[in-house]
């Protein structure tokens, strides 16, 4: 199943997509051809969506092939628009990525264990939207192509053997950083974190139909150039492996989102270094999941 959050006559709310991913199905809808009350927002509905109710829903969307809303007539939305909790986010976790920007200062090495920061909830976009040059903050606008976990249930503790069990699914995300500020504060905070600065989507893709163990292609482009190639099975840190040690002594809730790092190819590390300016398209795609698009305001 994809999922999406669509706007459609200035309203938006959780969907999911019919199976030729040409129309869009409300979950309220399907919800009430089921005969039971559906949240209106992805993020409620994430918690909820067991097996079985899926079994459920695939059913209904079957018996009513006419059902739903052309996607030439809504707007995709990042799929969790307005996230709770700060974003997870992991640093150098492909090792010709760490490699390409050791001689960085700050930067490092090849990491033995897993490196975390946070972005805002507030620097988060959706696809086909604009990022904030943000001209007076900084100069060194940088791209990041990378997968996202999204987290279905809560957990604490959890062993990697159990780790699929605690995802919903995967999404496409670009971690956006000024590096320039990125470099003047030390710590990645601020520098990762300024509006806009987490596009995010443009579906999510229901673990079912991405069983561990995967290995996705893994592009970014910035205007028609390919910037950034490389496969998710070259991470350094697989998924089971980030979601256990995350977890170790901090619970994990339904609805959090986990940016699993960047291959190598970002701006800083061409020689000179290539950052982002005005009008600059960026595209960040996934095998199986789809094009994430934005351009530089």
């Amino acid at each position: 199943m994809y999922f999406v959050t669509y706007q459609y006559n200035a309203f938006s709310e959780g969907g999911i997509l019919t199976e030729d991913t040409k129309k869009v199905l409300p979950i309220t809808t399907l919800g009430k051809l089921m005969g039971i009350k559906l949240p209106e927002r992805l993020i409620d509905f994430i918690p909820l969506a067991t097996d079985d109710l899926l079994s459920k829903i695939s059913n209904i969307i079957a018996q009513n092939p006419n059902l739903g809303i052309d996607l030439g007539l809504v707007k995709l939305l990042a799929p969790i628009p307005k996230p709770p909790r700060n974003i997870f986010c992991l640093g150098k976790n492909y090792a010709d990525h760490a490699k390409e920007i050791k001689n960085i200062p700050s930067m490092g090495d090849v990491p033995e264990s897993p490196i975390y920061f946070s972005k805002l909830p507030t620097s988060i976009t959706g696809p086909d939207t604009v990022i904030l040059s943000h001209a007076k903050t900084t100069k060194q606008i940088d791209y990041e192509a990378e997968l996202a976990i999204i987290i279905g249930k809560e957990g604490l503790n959890i062993s990697k053997n159990e780790a699929e069990d605690y995802i919903f699914g995967y999404t496409i995300a670009n971690d956006i950083t000024a590096r320039d500020l990125q470099k003047k504060h030390s710590q990645w905070y601020k520098g990762k974190s300024l509006d806009t600065f987490c596009p995010l989507g443009p579906v999510i893709v229901h673990k079912n139909n991405l069983p561990i163990p995967f290995d996705l292609e893994l592009t970014c482009r910035v205007n028609g150039e390919v910037r950034q190639h490389s496969h998710t099975g070259n991470m350094i840190f697989d998924i089971p492996t980030i979601i256990s040690d995350l977890s170790q002594g901090m619970t994990l809730l339904p609805g959090d989102i986990i940016l699993t790092g960047t291959p190598a190819g970002v701006g800083i590390a061409q020689n000179p270094p290539q950052f982002l300016q005005h009008g600059d398209v960026i595209e960040t795609e996934i095998e199986k999941i789809g094009i994430l698009k934005n351009i530089i305001e």
